[in-house]
């Protein structure tokens, strides 16, 4: 019986990563299948600018992803900061069950948020600006009835541009903010909080209203300490592939 579950984030899959791709797909063949569920908690690829992309790697992971799913493993996707285009039309071509924002689940009967990560960077106003705008439905019909190619071409452009914004911030403002990460949690009334994102893998544990909270961050799919949380009934553990 399938009793483990799986958390993954930052994998950024592009076909200018071939390695990351080959590992991805080797999981999903092997480990995977030994999992309940599989929880992608966003940017699984590096950009997507819309379900009707089909270059590669895009048609490997979709058929690998719906062979997982047809095995009786469950896979959760949560939408990040580079793939937030991602839609319906994928989750119906491989049975991938899209997440909100904020998910709750139960982990070994405490409540667990899930979320990308990317809303708890509140000091760093001017993604949180673009964030806001690109996620409204005018801006993304928008985008959308562009012609592939040219979305594609615009993608590329705005992943140069921020990497050169990057440079100019500081580690602290493209980091979580404390008070968003409690204010989060008392909103959704959880006691730990599984996210991405930040590429800063590690646990945190602080209290918020007399009580022990527990943050664990998921690693980047590239040369990181680990590659996914692993949670069975026993608890967590770190794996690298």
């Amino acid at each position: 019986m399938k009793t483990e579950c799986f958390f993954i984030s930052d994998l950024h899959l592009a076909l200018e990563k071939p390695a990351v791709t080959r590992k991805f797909l080797q999981f999903l063949q092997q480990e995977a299948t030994q999992a309940q569920a599989i929880y992608i908690l966003g940017d699984l690829f590096d950009t997507w600018v819309g379900d009707d992309d089909f270059f590669p790697p895009t048609r490997r992971i979709k058929k690998q992803l719906k062979q997982l799913i047809s095995q009786g493993t469950q896979v959760f996707l949560q939408v990040g900061n580079r793939d937030f285009l991602l839609g319906q039309r994928f989750c119906t071509d491989t049975g991938v069950e899209l997440l909100e924002d904020c998910a709750v689940i139960v982990l070994n009967g405490v409540k667990t948020l899930l979320m990308h990560g990317d809303l708890l960077c509140t000091d760093d106003l001017p993604y949180q600006a673009f964030r806001a705008k690109s996620h409204t439905q005018t801006w993304q019909q928008a985008v959308l009835s562009k012609p592939l190619l040219l979305r594609l071409m615009v993608a590329r452009w705005y992943r140069l541009r921020s990497f050169f914004h990057k440079r100019g911030k500081t580690a602290e403002i493209m980091d979580v903010n404390q008070e968003t990460v409690c204010a989060i949690m008392r909103q959704h009334q959880v006691k730990r909080l599984i996210h991405g994102h930040t590429h800063r893998p590690a646990v945190h544990s602080f209290q918020v209203d007399n009580e022990v909270i527990e943050r664990i961050v998921l690693s980047e799919w590239h040369s990181q300490p680990f590659d996914l949380l692993g949670w069975s009934k026993e608890g967590y553990h770190f794996l690298k592939l």
